[in-house]
């Protein structure tokens, strides 16, 4: 055993002094030393119930004859953080994340490893630090939080008017920051804003729809690193308990039988998981997580890849914010199992991956059904012909840029206008609250990028703010930042190289003409070279936003977007 190294050995009495410290017996510590990553704390909803699962690991791992250690780690809420500096900071945890547990694991000679993240970051930096432990490894998410529900009678009817008895429609975290663009624009009250406040969150978990950390989790099981289930039971539901307690006992299984990370984490694991990801339509913010952890893999994931899988794979469930379905239906409809089976009978999987189960997708497989094939369409039958996610490279954006595609109404997948340009997220968001932006504008916010940011702040709040006003259909907007996976609408960003790289975005100016067409997979700046060039002479880059602490440091070693936005 790893472990051996800290534990056996006259020359190792010191170390087992420490354990014995801690309470731990002689008996206990001939047992493998499973490391569990931990990032409960009370500031994240979908992390302030990890404890419970926590104990469930623990659990497992006793019955199945290991010794569990539990450590914490840090973690950002997107949703807090959002709109002021604290977002900036959200990017950059993912590698602090990956590096802590890096070190803990290695330091103390663990044999293997349980990940219990749950938002956001959290689960591409853990799964970074699975990739580059290659220990054997699973994970087990916190789940996702069930959707919100209004009373049947919202919004308030006419006195005239019979209260409707159907319930309405659910609702969730996206809801109240479209809902507050609807009180700016006037189509809404403060007291129904209030209601949609109370109600739009009514649980613990990962906020409900198909945003960041619902894609992440879901991912990480079609990947092979979760156990059937991780991506899509709810939080509260006692099947999330005790499908902890499985996630613990099949680490000692996986020990046993030396699966490690690197044996799941191939390069047609990546594939599979892509294509999940086109089914699903899950956040622009997967390309930056799998791209990096694919780095760590030592697997190249080029972004003409992404496009390749796109344009083959259906889209197969139209799940908030670009549907009606939420990731609770996702589950009692068969959840990532039932999606990976349909694609599957397509030819779209690899079916000989191995995952934690310590079996292959084919074997997997094999008990799976699509309960409701509204929420997981047949492949004969999607909500689109083409996956979820698009690439647009042209004179704007070089190395490219990323799309929600089937988060974009149809009359805006091509769409030609002038730029209103924004040097942040702050000055967008002001004008757009004040009704600055009109029907056919292209909103550009520039200086957001991994390194202009610094930290590449997602744009939930002027996106929500667009729609909420009505003006998703008639807006564009482009940025060297990212986005919630909350966004929807022709949201465009990672647009790379970024501003701060010298990149085209920066020499944009009031007025210009911008040009998208998604289909066709390009965006241009409809300016000429010798124009462009002009500028480029003359442009003189601004100074950094921030200068001191890790923000400051982590902008001097960030790649570029369309690298994964890893540390050099």
């Amino acid at each position: 055993m790893k472990s051996d190294k800290i534990k056996q050995g006259i020359e190792r009495a010191p170390h087992r002094a420490l354990f014995k410290a801690m309470g731990y017996t002689d008996f206990e510590l001939q047992k493998p030393l499973i490391g569990i990553a931990n990032s409960a704390n009370t500031i994240i909803p979908g992390h302030i119930h990890l404890d419970t699962i926590k104990d469930a690991v623990k659990a497992g791992i006793y019955m199945a004859g290991g010794l569990p250690i539990e450590f914490s780690t840090i973690g950002v809420c997107d949703g807090i953080a959002m709109s002021h500096i604290g977002m900036k900071y959200s990017l950059a945890s993912r590698e602090l994340i990956a590096d802590s547990v890096e070190v803990m694991a290695v330091a103390h000679g663990f044999d293997a490893m349980v990940m219990i993240p749950n938002c956001d970051k959290i689960v591409p930096g853990m799964l970074m630090a699975a990739a580059r432990l290659d220990l054997p490894t699973i994970f087990i998410s916190g789940g996702p939080m069930l959707a919100g529900r209004l009373p049947g009678n919202f919004p308030a009817k006419k006195p005239t008017e019979k209260p409707t008895e159907k319930p309405t429609e659910k609702i969730d975290l996206v809801s109240v920051f479209e809902a507050v663009g609807a009180v700016k624009a006037g189509k809404m009250s403060e007291a129904e804003l209030a209601l949609i406040e109370d109600n739009a969150c009514p649980t613990c978990g990962s906020c409900a729809g198909m945003f960041t950390a619902n894609s992440m989790n879901c991912l990480t099981e079609a990947i092979g690193l979760g156990l059937p289930g991780n991506g899509t039971i709810p939080a509260v539901m006692a099947s999330r308990v005790r499908l902890a307690k499985m996630a613990g006992l099949q680490i000692m299984e996986l020990l046993k039988q030396n699966i490690s990370a690197g044996k799941i984490l191939t390069k047609k694991a990546f594939y599979n998981a892509l294509t999940v990801d086109m089914a699903l339509g899950c956040s622009t913010n997967t390309v930056l997580h799998l791209t990096a952890i694919a780095k760590e893999a030592g697997i190249d994931i080029d972004l003409d890849l992404i496009n390749e899988i796109s344009k083959k794979t259906p889209h197969l469930c139209a799940l908030s914010p670009g549907g009606p379905h939420h990731i609770e239906d996702l589950d009692q409809s068969g959840g990532i199992g039932a999606v990976i089976n349909e694609l599957d009978k397509a030819g779209l999987i690899h079916q000989n991956c191995l995952t934690v189960t310590g079996k292959s997708i084919k074997n997997n497989l094999r008990a799976v059904k699509n309960f409701n094939p509204e929420v997981i369409r047949k492949t004969s039958n999607p909500y689109h012909t083409q996956g979820g996610l698009a690439v647009l490279f042209g004179n704007l954006a070089p190395e490219g840029c990323v799309v929600k595609q089937t988060a974009v109404c149809d009359k805006m997948l091509r769409h030609k206008g002038p730029a209103r340009v924004f040097e942040s997220e702050e000055e967008a968001t002001t004008a757009i609250m004040a009704g600055k932006i009109k029907k056919g504008d292209v909103v550009v916010i520039r200086y957001e990028g991994p390194r202009g940011g610094p930290g590449m702040q997602e744009m939930l709040t002027p996106t929500s703010a667009i729609a909420g006003m009505g003006l998703d259909s008639h807006v564009a907007l482009l940025t060297d930042g990212r986005f919630s996976g909350g966004t929807r609408g022709a949201s465009i960003g990672h647009i790379s190289p970024e501003a701060m790289q010298k990149g085209p975005l920066a020499l944009v100016k009031e007025n210009d003409l911008i040009q998208i067409d998604i289909p066709a997979k390009q965006i241009s700046l409809l300016v000429n070279d010798k124009d462009l060039q002009i500028r480029q002479e003359g442009f003189v880059l601004p100074s950094p936003k921030i200068t001191t602490g890790y923000l400051a440091r982590y902008a001097k070693v960030v790649s570029s977007a369309s690298k994964g936005a890893t540390i050099k």
